[in-house]
């Protein structure tokens, strides 16, 4: 499975309750970018470096830090609490479900358009510049938030750059920084038992200070 994601997307459903020898596997294989077995006189190497999207819910079980810190972004994903949005959403349930092919065909042009902008922005997102103020800003955040590492301030600078790309800008600025953080921080906060208030509240806390 790994070697078949190799240069593509592994996807897994509830990752936070992987067994643990999967969990250390997939954190060896994160770190190096190869995939090793060994076992019963069988030994065998091949690249393995893919984009990993896994989803779960937190109420069922935490996932390992050292695991979690692989995320680079993290939606928290909740059911709509407005009317409107709710009968939209079975408007269009019940609109594939009478009609596959029509639906796609309905909705084909959009995605078209969209993979288009896609494809462009991944052209060009090696020329995004970043100005010394950004990074000092993603810096800062993190140093306030009191998030390990530096993976932090490297998603940052990487999640901006693909939103200035995305938008046709020559840059990533601090406002670029501002509109991912929330899904770059989120997953790497630290628990302070004194502090009950969400991550995302601390996020915007923080941000606030720093516009101050």
């Amino acid at each position: 499975m790994l070697a078949r994601a190799h240069r593509g997307f592994l996807y897994i459903d509830e990752v936070n309750l992987l067994e643990d020898h999967i969990v250390d596997a997939l954190l060896d294989v994160a770190a190096s970018g190869e995939n090793v077995v060994e076992r019963e006189g069988l030994s065998i190497r091949h690249p393995a470096r893919f984009v990993l999207v896994g989803s779960g819910n937190p109420e069922e079980g935490e996932l390992r830090p050292q695991l979690l810190d692989r995320f680079g972004l993290s939606v928290d994903i909740t059911t709509p609490k407005d009317v409107a949005s709710r009968v939209q959403i079975i408007k269009l349930r019940d609109a594939f479900e009478r009609d596959r092919a029509g639906f796609r065909k309905k909705w084909q042009r959009k995605e078209t358009a969209l993979r288009k902008k896609i494809e462009a922005a991944r052209g060009r997102i090696n020329e995004i510049e970043t100005p010394d103020s950004a990074l000092e800003f993603a810096a800062g955040i993190c140093l306030k938030l009191g998030t390990d590492g530096l993976r932090g301030e490297l998603t940052l600078l990487r999640a901006a750059r693909a939103v200035a790309a995305l938008e046709g800008a020559e840059s990533a600025t601090v406002t670029h920084m501002r509109q991912v953080a929330p899904m770059v921080l989120r997953h790497r906060l630290r628990r302070d038992p004194l502090d009950e208030a969400s991550g995302d509240s601390r996020i915007e806390r923080v941000l606030a200070e720093l516009n101050d």
